[in-house]
């Protein structure tokens, strides 16, 4: 089964900017992917998708602000974030969309303070 790991987490001041990786451990270029989060004491929410076809879409709250790329050739999808807010602070991780229970991997942190 594929494995997920995410980097390029870490600690930002607001409005800068940092670009997550997620590694796949094999092809996954016939998956839809999405980058989730996960807030303490929030629910785990969906904040990018693109699909295997490369359209992507966005949760209001980080639309305009962040970006979802992959590249096939080396089974990584990424999320660019910029403008970063207080409110983006989370554990990031991806999987497929829609989730499959087994890529789940240990997510990356971000953490937005000054």
């Amino acid at each position: 089964q594929v494995q997920l790991v995410e980097s390029g987490g870490g600690l930002v001041q607001p409005g800068g900017s940092l670009r997550l990786s997620c590694a796949a451990s094999e092809t996954i270029f016939r998956l839809d992917m999405g980058w989730y989060r996960q807030a303490p004491g929030k629910q785990r929410e969906l904040v990018a998708v693109i699909t295997r076809g490369g359209f992507t879409n966005y949760a209001d709250s980080v639309r305009g602000r962040f970006t979802i790329s992959r590249d096939n050739a080396k089974n990584t999808v990424y999320l660019e974030m910029n403008s970063l807010k207080p409110e983006d602070t989370a554990v990031y991780y991806c999987n497929s969309r829609p989730p499959a229970r087994d890529y789940w991997g240990q997510g990356t942190q971000v953490t937005v303070s000054s």
